[in-house]
């Protein structure tokens, strides 16, 4: 039954940048509706993404720490941990389903917002009946749902957000297409899992689940196009790692020239059987097939801007599917915002959020207006000159372990940029938390403006480098020296000190420093 309905906002998406904006929205006085398109509510991180995994990595650790001992004084049997991997599963599914919850639906209804299930896409906004008694324009834009729960429904808003997210992405290799293959999600749905899996990619996704998969009982082999796991990072961190894997026995294999993917042939008796996955590739010159019981393709992921109406309403894409926006996030319809994964890099949880808040700021214009909504009649930041966001100050991270954390410039990209580069790089090994729990694996290596002296990018790898990243975040933000950071007293022994060492780095030769030189 077709039924019409008529808001202040109206959003396409139900994952971290619709949830930020229904909030921001709310304090606004704005009436708000969703069309949950795809995932369920609550989108990639809390479905299919960090929540899962983090539980998953967790798992992980627990079964290899008796592996792992690195003190003499604890003994352990010869008998290796038993992981029961449908148990881990379902552990993952009820923490989903109370994140979804408490996070996602109970938001929602806090806020008043209405959500509707289905898959939904911009329309031409029509003069239509609504059940709103709020005067409808000839801008207002149309969300209909074309299919699912709420098929026929049809929501119109004086402003729009997209926020539809994004898929896993498989590249163009010969035969992949004809071949299953798991990805971060659907790996989530398989409770018996193979001896062997090969993975195809080296970002965050590839190592994060290698090393879960690998410490569970799975035999990983990791195959990488690049020279170099990480290879969007600073390259000391890729280099780490790859080492760190190796050291634990994941099989890393770098510099690959992917050929083409087959089912590989074995032989049962008299007769052929097809099973699991061969991937065929070239190394240095040299051809090679790398074959293994399962095939994880982690290679990244893609834009969900197709089939959603955005050239019905104006809307311009990129040539790699992100749709356009400006600082602002504002589309090419001026009345259409877009915020998350669906507008590109950075595709982070937290960045999401950041983008939804500030698209509704920006459409609404500034704080003073709150609670004015549509009776103010004044055009998107018509007040202000809008929000925007640092992405330079944006930190990433990889939850392995070792863990893997960075924010701003790297060393290549200074080099670039200015033509030299001031950089100091310390071992962990030589931080005395790090010696003194005996997990020294790891770096932090700090880069800081040649003239001023300003920190301007911070890679670690390392122990609780997903904590400890933060400190250098609000010093690249600020525009912190490195002397401001060696004229702080840091906690001891913490492993945030590597962070401060680094910097003394630039200013003494620290082989030669006592623990609490300040």
């Amino acid at each position: 039954m077709e039924a019409d309905y008529s808001y202040d906002l109206v959003i396409l998406g139900g994952g971290a940048a619709s949830f930020a904006a229904i909030t921001e929205a709310s304090d606004r006085g704005l009436s708000t509706a969703m069309v949950n398109t795809g995932l369920p509510i609550g989108g990639t991180c809390v479905n299919v993404g960090c929540v899962p995994s983090k539980h998953l990595l967790a798992v992980a650790e627990s079964a290899s720490a008796p592996r792992d001992n690195p003190f003499d004084a604890v003994q352990y049997s010869d008998d290796e941990p038993t992981v029961d991997w449908a148990t881990a599963l379902d552990g993952t599914d009820a923490l989903v389903e109370r994140f979804r919850q408490t996070n996602y639906v109970d938001v929602a209804d806090h806020f008043e917002t209405d959500i509707y299930e289905g898959y939904g896409k911009l329309v031409d906004s029509v003069e239509q009946r609504s059940t709103s008694n709020r005067p409808q324009s000839s801008d207002d834009t149309t969300i209909e749902v074309v299919d699912g729960v709420d098929e026929g429904t049809r929501i119109t808003g004086q402003k729009a957000l997209v926020a539809t997210g994004s898929s896993p992405w498989a590249p163009p290799i010969d035969g992949l297409d004809g071949l299953d293959y798991y990805t971060s999600e659907t790996i989530l749905e398989e409770r018996d899992l193979p001896e062997s899996i090969v993975i195809v990619g080296s970002g965050y996704i590839a190592l994060e689940w290698g090393q879960i998969l690998h410490r569970v009982g799975v035999d990983i082999t990791i195959l990488q196009r690049s020279e170099r796991v990480l290879s969007g990072m600073e390259g000391q961190l890729g280099r780490e790692m790859q080492r760190a894997f190796e050291a634990e026995g994941i099989e890393v294999v770098t510099g690959n020239d992917f050929q083409r993917v087959r089912p590989p042939a074995t032989d049962s008796g008299a007769e052929s059987v097809q099973s699991g996955a061969a991937v065929e590739t070239a190394v240095d010159g040299t051809e090679r097939t790398v074959t293994g019981d399962a095939l994880f393709v982690a290679t990244g992921v893609q834009p969900n801007s197709t089939g959603i109406g955005l050239k019905t309403v104006g809307i311009e894409t990129n040539d790699d599917g992100t749709i356009n926006v400006d600082e602002h996030l504002q589309t090419t319809n001026p009345n259409v915002y877009a915020a998350g994964d669906v507008i590109g890099e950075p595709q982070l949880e937290t960045v999401a959020a950041k983008e939804g808040n500030h698209a509704v700021k920006n459409a609404y214009g500034s704080a003073e207006q709150r609670s004015a909504g549509r009776s103010s009649g004044q055009s998107p930041r018509e007040d202000n000159e809008g929000v925007s966001i640092d992405y330079d100050a944006v930190p990433a991270v990889v939850f392995t372990d070792p863990e893997v954390a960075a924010v701003g410039t790297t060393e290549l990209e200074y080099m670039d940029e200015h033509g030299t580069c001031s950089c100091r790089t310390v071992q962990m090994e030589d931080v005395p938390r790090a010696k003194a729990v005996k997990n020294t694996d790891g770096l932090v290596q700090v880069v800081k403006h040649h003239e001023t002296d300003e920190i301007v990018g911070v890679h670690v790898v390392g122990p609780r480098a997903a904590d400890t990243i933060m400190e250098a975040t609000l010093a690249v933000k600020f525009g912190l020296t490195v002397d401001d950071i060696i004229d702080t007293v840091h906690p001891f022994p913490t492993f945030s000190e590597a962070f401060k060492h680094a910097c003394q780095a630039f200013r003494r030769d620290t082989s030669t420093m006592s623990c609490c030189v300040e």
